[in-house]
């Protein structure tokens, strides 16, 4: 668990040739020439949204739509796309939110297939894959029936490059640069040719990257009239992604197959200083009262390898495909505390280790007929995911063995077998109809210290789409579809963890946990403006079923004198809202080489406190987010610059003893570029422009029951209220790319 572990990196280097011969490729069948890579990063054209033929509602964006602004990862491309937003902190784009839903509610795809990642509400954090690899990223609103149906807000499907779409090769090397002046270097090298009916795609990548934040906690009493304390938080996260892809498709007459995969490997420190500081006298909080340092240390590895092939059969098309998706994690976290940085012991010793294990395969067979086609198949995925949590004995600041709590230690197994048949008719020219069936059988056993539990649903998941074009710049849609979220892994373990969700009560995981449901609708109207402008509006509808909330048993707790809570099913919810999306060149106003590029979501929801039995909105939803910028190029002198804004309105957390609203200030980002010649650009990015801040409060509510703690949040009596407030600065990256 080193920084930077050599084992990891020696053994990543020593397979990117076999990476390179199996990298990932996209889902999109080719039959047009391919573009070569200077049209693709030495172009003065400005890249708009595409408007889909998808059946069900889609938004594709290309590389070249972000690329300008120079994305490190999908985390960052995803900020400027419809109703994304964020809750990480600042300068990090991790775990995604489609329409103001908690991350469990995105499903996140690579290539149409499931992405692994450690969180325990089932979210990968998208910010581990780079950008360089992505041809393109797709907003799927509503899913169709071959397509998986975990997507309960929408789903994300990262599309990644492949030979058959691309020729030549590309070279990148380039600086990040924090605002106190320390620099992350960053390269990379790619390759896409093709030799006869084989085509191959091949690549490599290196990105450094640090967040120095700085955060300020003000703490006061319940009336937020006298202050008790102020903290001081320095937070460092510094670390190196080292990613690979590659691909080769060989094609004849009646088929083609393909092998492709993805390697990321991340190593990364976070360090954190806290100074607690007292009253000196005279107002003057200068006195030091508290010192903490946690230094954590993260190591992950994310793998998908696979190989699909597609054949003509009978008068029909058959489609096979295999897949392997895994994911390490290996993170240890040491607290050491005391009253000055001097005189610091260490306090707390926590490890986390996980391995995942998904392994996938499909068969689908589609039968074309005069006016539609019938495509039925089924989808098989078999997880493994082990995982330990473990504190470790700390006795006069030795660290000794491990000290797993009962049920800390655990594996859940997970078999699902979902057969699907899809029929698309198309009577005319004008209109797509789609309908089909999902059925997601899943088995799903617990192990743990407390034994084995076993779970078994089937879940019926229709699914329809209708598109109307009654001409070639008007297309209306409309959507629905039943779709599910499974349970955390964290709720599904049967651990009992102690002063949880009170210092008087336990928290103990349910198996047992059913999925969430919801029924989805997408009403939409898009138009098309000149050649390659685009302006779109959709309304949707989400009605969420056996919502997971904690409930309080009858069962006392270890302190004798509470409860044991523990999550189950018994809540449902609502989500709406409208998202509007524009973007179009100014050829209408003489302004060809001018882009602007706009999107507005609105959101609500409610959903029933397990708590206070009042109504809320779902955590951390804002009410509205919006992005919007432009691109202008003057061809005379191959310089292109632009620049785009984004902000979000507030949300909020709902605990049982605390509330948090949580807000953020508006964020800028911005570039300059000069092409040379056919096969050069060089450019500089700056982000975080505005100094964008995270602002919380916090008001607490203390008790020595849930009955008090609820009597004082329900009368207003707070215990304890504070401030936060963080920043990181702004940051520029600056880069040279040279296409061959």
């Amino acid at each position: 668990m080193a920084h930077h572990n050599l084992n990891a990196r020696t053994w990543l280097l020593a397979t990117t040739a076999t990476v390179i011969l199996t990298g990932a490729a996209r889902a999109d069948e080719a039959g047009d020439a391919p573009t070569t890579v200077e049209q693709v990063i030495v172009t003065g054209d400005i890249a708009f949204r595409n408007r889909t033929s998808d059946p069900n509602p889609v938004l594709s964006y290309d590389l070249e739509y972000f690329q300008r602004f120079e994305p490190i990862s999908v985390g960052e491309m995803l900020k400027r796309v419809p109703g994304v937003t964020f809750t990480s902190d600042v300068l990090e784009f991790d775990g995604v939110s489609m329409r103001g839903l908690p991350p469990g509610y995105t499903q996140i795809l690579i290539n149409g297939r499931r992405a692994p990642g450690g969180e325990s509400d089932r979210s990968f954090f998208v910010d581990r894959i780079p950008a360089e690899l992505v041809e393109r990223i797709e907003i799927i609103r509503s899913p169709r029936a071959d397509q998986p149906s975990e997507g309960v807000a929408g789903s994300l499907n990262v599309i990644l490059k492949e030979g058959a779409q691309l020729q030549g090769g590309f070279v990148k090397a380039g600086a990040l640069i924090n605002e106190d002046g320390k620099v992350r270097p960053s390269g990379a090298i790619a390759y896409a040719g093709s030799s006869g009916d084989t085509s191959y795609w091949a690549a490599l990548n290196y990105q450094g990257r640090r967040n120095p934040k700085k955060k300020t906690s003000w703490r006061y009493d319940g009336t937020f009239s006298e202050l008790d304390n102020i903290e001081r938080q320095d937070d460092t996260r510094d670390g190196v992604d080292i990613s690979a892809n590659g691909e080769v498709t060989h094609r004849f007459d009646g088929g083609r197959i393909r092998v492709n995969g993805l390697i990321v490997d991340t190593d990364r420190d976070e360090d954190e200083t806290s100074l607690t500081y007292v009253d000196a006298g005279g107002g003057r909080f200068t006195e030091l009262d508290e010192a903490e340092v946690q230094a954590e240390r993260i190591s992950q590895q994310t793998y998908q390898l696979s190989a699909d092939g597609k054949f003509d059969l009978a008068g029909g098309t058959l489609e096979l495909n295999v897949g392997w998706n895994g994911y390490r994690e290996d993170t240890t976290s040491r607290v050491t505390a005391g009253g000055d940085l001097d005189d610091l012991e260490l306090d707390e010793v926590v490890g986390l280790d996980i391995t995942d294990d998904e392994y996938t395969g499909s068969a689908a067979y589609t039968w074309g007929f005069s006016n539609g086609k019938l495509k039925a198949g089924v989808d098989v995925l078999r997880k493994v995911r082990d995982g330990a949590e473990v504190e470790f004995e700390v006795d006069d600041g030795a660290v000794g063995d491990p000290d797993p709590a009962p049920g800390a230690i655990y594996k859940i197994e997970e078999t699902r077998i979902d057969p699907f048949v899809r029929y698309t008719y198309t009577p005319n020219d004008q209109w797509t109809i789609d309908a089909g069936l999902r059925v997601e059988n899943t088995d799903r056993d617990v192990t743990s210290d407390a034994g084995n539990v076993s779970y078994s649903k089937a879940s019926w998941n229709p699914s329809l789409h209708l598109t109307y074009a009654p001409n070639s710049t008007d297309q209306f849609r409309a959507s629905i579809a039943r779709t599910v979220r499974r349970a955390d892994y964290d709720l599904l373990k049967p651990y009992l963890a102690e002063e949880e969700p009170t210092d008087e009560d336990d928290l103990r995981g349910n198996p047992e946990l059913a999925n969430e449901s919801s029924w989805g609708l997408d009403v939409g109207y898009e138009h098309r403006i000149g050649a390659q402008g685009i302006v779109g509006v959709n309304f949707f509808y989400r009605d969420v079923s056996d919502l997971i909330e904690l409930v309080g048993t009858n069962e006392v707790s270890s302190s004798g004198d509470g409860r044991i809570y523990e999550p189950r099913n018994i809540g449902s919810g609502e989500t709406w809202g409208f998202e509007v999306d524009f973007s179009a060149p100014l050829t209408r106003f003489g302004l060809p080489d001018t882009g602007l590029f706009a999107n507005y979501t609105y959101m609500d929801s409610k959903v029933k406190d397990p708590f206070t039995g009042e109504d809320r909105r779902f955590t951390n939803q804002p009410h509205h987010v919006y992005n919007v910028g432009f691109i202008h190029t003057v061809r005379q002198y191959g310089v292109s610059f632009g620049a785009s804004a984004y902000s979000r309105s507030a949300g909020y957390e709902s605990a049982m003893d605390e509330t948090i609203k949580v807000a953020y200030t508006a964020d800028m980002e911005a570039f300059i570029e000069k092409r040379i010649g056919d096969n050069v650009v060089v450019r500089l990015a700056g982000m975080n422009l505005l100094d964008k801040k995270k602002k919380e409060t916090f008001r607490k509510y203390d008790g020595d029951s849930v009955e008090e703690i609820l009597e004082n949040r329900a009368n207003g009596d707070i215990d304890e209220g504070e401030l936060e407030s963080e920043r990181s600065g702004a940051l520029y990256q600056v880069t040279l790319r040279v296409a061959f």
